[in-house]
């Protein structure tokens, strides 16, 4: 390893050590009191739930009258060539069903929080893995408060990643009901359930904020109040038992 390297190493640390007090102390705040602004707005205090709902927009067709089919008497089975099959539903002048308007707007201003969150602990945890002192016997309390934060952020960060699998799952569930209304167009049971799957979408999204919300204040927290056993998990006065 070159010298040059060895120094570009030193200087990522440094910058990462850096960069992640910056976060903890000045934008960790920031971001609660943003968080606690958005949760706030008329968007994410929709009540009753049932003001989420949007229309379809797809009707059902005229209903069609089977003519009296004649039946094989050898097997009793109406015969092919008189069965009438039903109208497919088409939406005129090639338009689209349009997916529920404010759980997207909802969804477009939770996904960079969710973000920033997995951001933001991947730091976090650069962080801490270069502040712990090499291993030796005794003295190791403050070691394990940064493992314990550790444990706390990679919790943290987990969490973010699994919020998005739940926003791809809304979409695909959703999509695969709205399917269902299309081809059966008379059962109201798939267009509740439609409805319904709204109303879920808005709790989940509105508690994944107060989550995020609530992860960036614990990890604040914690960090803030074992500010100095992390930078210096060991102290350079050992007391003597003599």
């Amino acid at each position: 390893m070159t010298e040059e390297t060895t120094a570009k190493v030193m200087a990522y640390k440094e910058s990462v050590k850096n960069k992640a007090e910056e976060l903890v102390m000045k934008n960790f705040p920031a971001k609660i009191v943003l968080l606690n602004e958005i949760l706030d707005t008329p968007l994410f205090n929709i009540d009753p739930l049932h003001e989420i709902r949007c229309e379809l927009g797809i009707g059902a067709p005229d209903p069609v009258l089977l003519e009296a089919a004649s039946f094989d008497p050898a097997t009793k089975k109406r015969k092919v060539e008189d069965v009438v099959g039903t109208k497919v539903q088409i939406l005129p002048d090639g338009n689209t069903i349009h997916c529920n308007a404010q759980i997207k707007q909802m969804i477009q201003i939770v996904k960079p929080h969710i973000w920033k969150l997995v951001e933001d602990t991947n730091l976090l945890k650069m962080w801490i893995a270069f502040l712990i002192p090499k291993i030796e016997d005794g003295n190791n309390f403050g070691v394990s408060i940064q493992e314990d934060t550790l444990a706390e952020i990679r919790t943290a960060e987990s969490e973010a990643a699994a919020f998005f699998d739940q926003i791809s799952r809304y979409y695909s569930s959703r999509g695969k009901l709205v399917s269902k209304v299309a081809k059966y167009p008379y059962i109201d049971d798939y267009r509740e359930t439609v409805n319904e799957l709204d109303e879920k979408e808005y709790v989940s999204l509105r508690l994944v904020l107060c989550e995020v919300r609530n992860h960036y204040s614990s990890l604040h927290d914690i960090i803030t109040k074992n500010f100095d056993k992390i930078k210096k998990p060991r102290s350079s006065n050992v007391t003597s038992l003599y």
